[in-house]
C-alpha cells in the first residue's frame, strides 16, 4: 500500500520524503524536443508513475534536455530510476516519432551522462521547482515549457 497524496510517502512499514531532481540530455545535443516529442514524454510519464509508483510533478522543457522534479519509493536507486525513465521514454519516443530516429545516427535517443541530486522536502524544493520553472538559456525562454503532472 503506497499512499501517494501526501508529501511524506508511506510504505508498508516505511516512510519516505525524497525528492529527486533528474536532468536527462539528448544524445549528441540534439534540439529535438517540439510539440510532438513533449507531448510523447508526458503521456508515457504519466504511465510510468501508474504502474512503477515514481511520481514525476514537474518537468521543464529545453530544447536539448530536460529537468524532472520526482520522487519514488527508497526500494529504487536514483540510477534505476533514470534507466527506466530512459528506456521507456526513448522508446515511446523512437515508435511514435519515426523521424526523430533518423536524426539519432546511433539508435540512442539520451546521452549515457545525468545529473540526480536530492531535495529535502522542507525547503529546498521550491527552489528546485523555481530553477525548472526558469532553467534554460535566455533565447530559449519562448520555447521553455512547464508541465506540472
Amino acid at each position: 500500500m503506497v499512499d501517494l497524496e501526501n508529501d511524506i510517502w508511506y510504505w508498508y512499514h516505511n516512510i519516505s520524503e525524497c525528492y529527486y531532481h533528474i536532468q536527462l540530455t539528448i544524445k549528441y545535443r540534439k534540439n529535438l524536443f517540439n510539440s510532438k516529442t513533449e507531448r510523447i514524454l508526458l503521456e508515457t510519464i504519466r504511465e510510468i508513475k501508474e504502474r512503477y509508483a515514481i511520481e514525476i510533478q514537474t518537468v521543464g522543457f529545453d530544447k536539448n534536455h530536460v529537468h524532472y522534479l520526482c520522487r519514488f519509493l527508497p526500494k529504487y536507486s536514483g540510477g534505476q530510476v533514470i534507466r527506466l525513465i530512459k528506456s521507456i521514454t526513448s522508446r515511446e519516443i523512437f515508435k511514435q516519432a519515426v523521424e526523430v530516429k533518423r536524426s539519432l545516427w546511433g539508435g540512442e535517443f539520451w546521452t549515457d551522462g545525468y545529473y540526480i541530486a536530492t531535495i529535502s522536502g522542507k525547503g529546498d524544493k521550491r527552489i528546485i521547482e523555481n530553477y525548472i520553472r526558469n532553467q534554460g538559456r535566455q533565447d530559449d525562454v519562448k520555447q521553455l515549457k512547464l508541465f506540472d503532472l
